[in-house]
């Protein structure tokens, strides 16, 4: 069974197409493949489902075996996947994450440019959620361990909550991200970011992800992170985003939809031998 693995701004995913798979793929399995000598540290792994009405079917999963709503990393990894396989151009095409949220990707060059559009970022507590009738949550104030952080939140294919005000970002993503990713403010869990205004064209970010801990970057995270700033006019429409991974180059329109561009480097290709595969389906 073919895989592949590639490295895009600090993640790490392993690829595998639908159509390869001598079994259907289970949360131990997935477990299991991430786990292995290619993909130790990884980020998750990506499925290629198929094709439809011109779309790449996309399933995104996290370590633990869980699907997750989006990455916007991950999504860049498919698309340069994609390229290399020789099934995309350098002309736009479509991703179809879990059947439902469309993302738009372009390859400008293999390595170094291969963008992809997030769609809108929403902030309605409705579809973040919150827990109170806000419409949104845009500078709210919450007490953790004696100090008072200042948050926002958006919708970007997940939810978020951004702190913005600190310095002390790394500190405060450790200390502070299980906290809050966990706060009864947030029903359905929260990806959290911490994040600081270097001027108006760049933001130094730090990132706790749900589910997954402390993350080196995140695309989804940078285009939560330029959203925010840009609706509390913190920041210009083109934004560089500087993450413990490297940076991506975010792209802010006036309707919120946020395009995304960085590089993508392919790790390494190989073999998934069949014994280790069907051990994850026996115990499942």
């Amino acid at each position: 069974m073919k895989y592949f693995k590639y490295h895009g701004l600090g993640n790490d995913y392993i690829v595998l197409k639908q159509s390869d798979l001598t079994a259907p793929l289970t949360p131990t399995q997935i477990v299991r493949i991430c786990h292995r000598n290619y993909g130790v540290g990884g980020d998750g792994l990506l499925l290629l489902e198929g094709e439809a009405n011109g779309r790449f079917i996309v399933h995104v999963f996290n370590p633990d075996g869980s699907e997750a709503e989006n990455s916007g990393n991950g999504m860049r990894i498919m698309s340069r996947y994609l390229y290399d396989v020789g099934l995309v151009k350098r002309e736009p095409f479509d991703l179809l994450v879990k059947g439902e949220r469309k993302v738009t990707a372009q390859i400008f060059d293999p390595g170094e440019a291969i963008e992809v559009e997030m769609g809108k970022a929403s902030f309605l507590s409705s579809e973040i959620p919150v827990v109170g009738p806000l419409r949104e949550v845009l500078n709210e104030k919450i007490e953790l361990l004696g100090e008072t952080l200042t948050y926002s939140c958006v919708n970007v294919g997940n939810p978020h909550c951004v702190v913005f005000g600190r310095t002390t970002l790394k500190e405060d993503a450790l200390t502070f991200g299980p906290l809050l990713e966990v706060h009864e403010r947030f029903p359905r869990k929260s990806n959290v970011q911490f994040a600081h205004v270097i001027d108006r064209r760049n933001i130094r970010l730090e990132i706790w992800e749900r589910g997954a801990g402390y993350t080196l970057a995140s695309g989804s995270s940078a285009s939560a992170v330029s959203s925010i700033a840009r609706r509390l006019n913190y920041v210009d429409d083109i934004v560089t985003m500087h993450m413990a991974g490297g940076t991506l180059q975010m792209k802010i329109r006036s309707d919120f939809s946020i395009n995304l561009r960085g590089p993508v480097t392919k790790v390494a290709e190989g073999e998934i031998d069949g014994a280790m595969f069907l051990w994850g389906q026996a115990i499942c």
